[in-house]
């Protein structure tokens, strides 16, 4: 089979370009046949990344042989917010894997799929994710989109590599992001320590998280977060990177490795949050796309999950803070948890009960000033710098009048008017 590159597919890597040109195969099936030596050019075995260029012709010497299933259907309950003939939008409970994979064979979401519509689903992926266009990690929940056909299928591919299909998240992170908004851009790959992990390594896939803080607490901030890629692990590892894990998140220092980070006083709730996070408190809670047929853009959003809407009522009501106020010369202020315990509570001390100590023992310490005071003495010392330089400019001046000829006496301080005498106006 022979394909001939068009002007309009010059530069396209290899996989993609025989996606398109080829009828019901998916991009993980030419790239098996690329891996096996099956995709030639100009004679040569073709390599994954190669680009493809006008006028070029792609030999492909067979089909890609289609993997046998053996994905047995299951009564797994669905959460169906949105279906017709093409999609259907699902909330996906936490602690549900998506597909079979990692030594997990049964309890699938797409075992549950395989069930509910047995062969309407799309085939892109394989038999072993039928319906399957994205996925979530087994403990994060929230809202998919799966295809009930090819066609539906491929048109959401093609949004997802686009970036017309949006999918909005939200995170509840240890800390206080030095930015209120932005874009976490670092490559993802492998860690190379532990390849049970995903981590920001050189050389790793292009990974972007755009992110805005919405909600702030003592010791952690609830960021909406949106993928403008969609790699494995993908906001768990940046929020990693960037020193603010997501709450609860087990294999990216989310739990007890956090709590050094939280202020004593409020260890406790800390403790508690910890207690009520069955795993990382993230969610994606809104999706928007094409309709694959009509053309038409739909919004679907879903409440937060219940553990993770009790711990925002547990911090809201022990440790809510306004917003963080930036200041030009220390960045954002760090919260100070501890100031609401302070509001309306004067302690009475007995001065009689105090110990008396020896002052030749108990020397006074240095007590540290304030701000207010430090910028007053730095406006006294720069009000004195000022008054020497004005002298001596003055003294200059002096010099440079006696060596003109100019009695002291006659000498103007430029910038000076003197007092005319009244008498002299007459």
């Amino acid at each position: 089979m022979n394909y001939l590159v068009e002007d309009k597919h010059s530069g396209e890597r290899i996989d993609k370009f025989l996606v398109g040109a080829m009828e019901n195969v998916s991009r993980t099936d030419v790239q098996k046949l690329i891996a096996e030596g099956a995709v030639k050019v100009g004679g040569a075995a073709a390599s994954k990344n190669f680009r493809v260029e006008t006028g070029m012709v792609v030999v492909v010497d067979r089909l890609p042989e289609k993997e046998s299933s053996t994905l047995e259907p299951e009564n797994i309950p669905l959460d169906i917010v949105y279906e017709d003939d093409d999609i259907v939008v699902l909330n996906k409970p936490r602690n549900l894997v998506v597909h079979p994979g990692n030594g997990v064979q049964n309890g699938t979401l797409a075992a549950g799929l395989l069930y509910h519509f047995k062969e309407n689903l799309s085939q892109v992926n394989g038999p072993m994710r039928p319906g399957i266009v994205h996925r979530l990690d087994k403990d994060t929940p929230g809202l998919m989109v799966v295809a009930k056909n090819d066609a539906a299928h491929r048109h959401l591919a093609h949004q997802l590599e686009t970036r017309t299909l949006h999918r909005t998240y939200n995170a509840l992170v240890w800390g206080c992001p030095r930015d209120l908004e932005g874009c976490i851009d670092a490559p993802i790959g492998r860690n190379p320590k532990n390849r049970l992990k995903m981590a920001v390594v050189k050389g790793g896939k292009e990974s972007r998280t755009h992110f805005v803080a919405k909600e702030f607490f003592a010791f952690a901030t609830l960021l909406e977060l949106q993928l403008e890629s969609g790699r494995t692990h993908q906001i768990r590892v940046h929020c990693r990177y960037t020193g603010h894990p997501v709450v609860g998140d087990p294999l990216y220092d989310g739990r007890e490795d956090s709590l050094n980070r939280v202020p004593p006083l409020m260890k406790e709730v800390a403790s508690k949050v910890l207690e009520m996070a069955p795993a990382q408190l993230l969610q994606a809670v809104k999706i928007e796309l094409i309709h694959p047929t009509t053309g038409k853009k739909l919004k679907f959003k879903v409440p937060l999950e219940d553990s993770f809407a009790k711990v925002l009522k547990l911090l809201k009501k022990e440790c809510p803070v306004s917003a963080p106020v930036f200041d030009e010369e220390e960045g954002f202020r760090d919260f100070d948890a501890d100031i609401r315990f302070d509001e309306g509570f004067e302690e009475e001390i007995d001065e009689s009960s105090l110990d008396k100590f020896d002052e030749c023992v108990f020397p006074e310490l240095k007590e540290r000033k304030t701000r207010a005071q430090r910028h007053a003495e730095k406006a006294a010392t720069a009000a004195q710098r000022k008054a020497k330089a004005a002298e001596r400019k003055l003294i200059k001046q002096m010099k440079a009048a006696r060596k003109k000829g100019i009695a002291p006496e006659d000498f103007v301080e430029p910038g000076y008017e003197p007092t005319i005498d009244p008498d002299l106006l007459d």
